[in-house]
């Protein structure tokens, strides 16, 4: 209830299926049946083990050479094993342990095959996409892929492998032991879901986020800036998770293997666009407008008309739709000369906490004014 509780805050789309390893159990037990009679695994000592020499191309994902592997740090290499690097399919189980019936006694699934299982259950034999972290790759994902290729016949299990970095804190690595370990529901409170979320989006799944103050209280920034330019509308947006109708640029960064940080990079270059077109519509405004907010909606941000400003110490939150008017109405102090009430605007948002930068379009030589909160 919690994990869905938090995914929910992080505004994550509901899976369509959520299968549980226990529901699954005769699906796993079919698979081991399937490995003996192709030979890819023998019965020893009680236990069904899968045979990595049987496998020619095994630890081709993790690139590691089979006569060079060291059993994974669940495996315990003992005398009944052909060779160190296999694994267990099925154990048996003693009265007082979870155990389900099978053609070798009352056991329990090995760690790998259950999600061979559910997997093949639900996505098929071949599916496109399996995730995972960096450290499951060996042995983990690398066993999953000789079950299931070697239980059905096929070439690859998965088409894309995509495998996400680690979580560092303030540049550490996060554990308990050095008292900095985090939760989503921890930071829930202090931050909320769309700042968290936009967090980890501006880091490549690839690599390491590194969980600071400073990239939280940036993300506020960036969530802020972006708002602006959907307040103006009118509260929030119901546009479709369609990929035709968002900015095609925004849709090339993400097709790049899931280019996030490229991605909120195009958020804010359509920010700045919408800035320097000012108050009156201008040529492809609209169209311009309808690819930013269907870009938000793709990326995960359809309710940031709603967003709160949090996590930013003792100051209050930015009153939004009062700021893009000051904003406004300071341009047309400017554009008809009245300095005077210009600057007492300038005054009036600074009080607010908001600093203003006026810059020169090169292409225009109209004078462009953005916002942030004051540092």
């Amino acid at each position: 209830n919690q994990f869905h509780a938090d995914v929910k805050a992080l505004g994550c789309l509901e899976p369509t299926v959520e299968p549980r390893a226990t529901d699954n159990i005769q699906q796993m037990i079919d698979i081991i049946v399937a490995l003996l009679a192709r030979g890819h695994a023998y019965v020893a000592a009680g236990e069904v083990l899968f045979d990595t020499k049987s496998m020619p191309d095994y630890g081709q994902l993790s690139n590691r050479n089979l006569d060079d592997q060291q059993a994974g740090a669940r495996v315990e290499v003992e005398a009944h094993k052909k060779n160190p690097g296999d694994f267990v399919l099925w154990k048996l189980s003693s009265p007082e342990e979870p155990g389900w019936e099978s053609p070798w006694g009352r056991g329990r699934p090995g760690w790998h095959i259950e999600c061979s299982a559910m997997s093949a259950r639900y996505l098929g034999q071949v599916f496109d996409i399996h995730g995972g972290g960096l450290d499951l790759i060996f042995p983990h994902h690398e066993n999953e892929i000789a079950q299931s290729r070697c239980a059905h016949g096929t070439p690859v299990m998965a088409n894309v492998w995509m495998h996400n970095g680690f979580l560092q804190v303030e540049g550490e690595k996060m554990s308990k032991s050095l008292g900095n370990f985090k939760t989503i529901n921890d930071e829930l409170g202090s931050w909320g879901g769309s700042v968290l979320r936009f967090n980890m989006l501006k880091t490549h799944y690839r690599q390491p986020i590194d969980w600071t103050l400073r990239n939280l209280q940036d993300s506020v920034r960036s969530l802020l800036s972006l708002q602006k330019w959907v307040l103006p509308t009118g509260g929030g947006f119901d546009a479709p998770h369609d990929r035709a109708a968002a900015d095609p640029k925004f849709m090339s960064a993400l097709e790049d293997d899931l280019n996030t940080p490229l991605a909120v990079a195009r958020l804010h270059e359509m920010a700045n666009q919408l800035a320097r077109y000012g108050r009156e519509p201008g040529a492809g405004q609209l169209e311009l407008v309808d690819h930013f907010k269907n870009s938000l909606t793709l990326l995960g941000f359809a309710n940031l008309a709603d967003f709160q400003h949090r996590g930013m110490g003792n100051q209050d939150a930015v009153e939004e739709a009062k700021v893009y008017a000051l904003v406004i109405a300071r341009k047309a102090a400017r554009a008809a000369k009245d300095f005077k009430e210009s600057d007492r605007i300038r005054d009036e948002l600074a009080k607010m906490g908001i600093a203003l930068k006026d810059s020169k379009d090169p292409a225009t030589g109209e004078i462009v004014t953005t916002w942030e909160v004051a540092r």
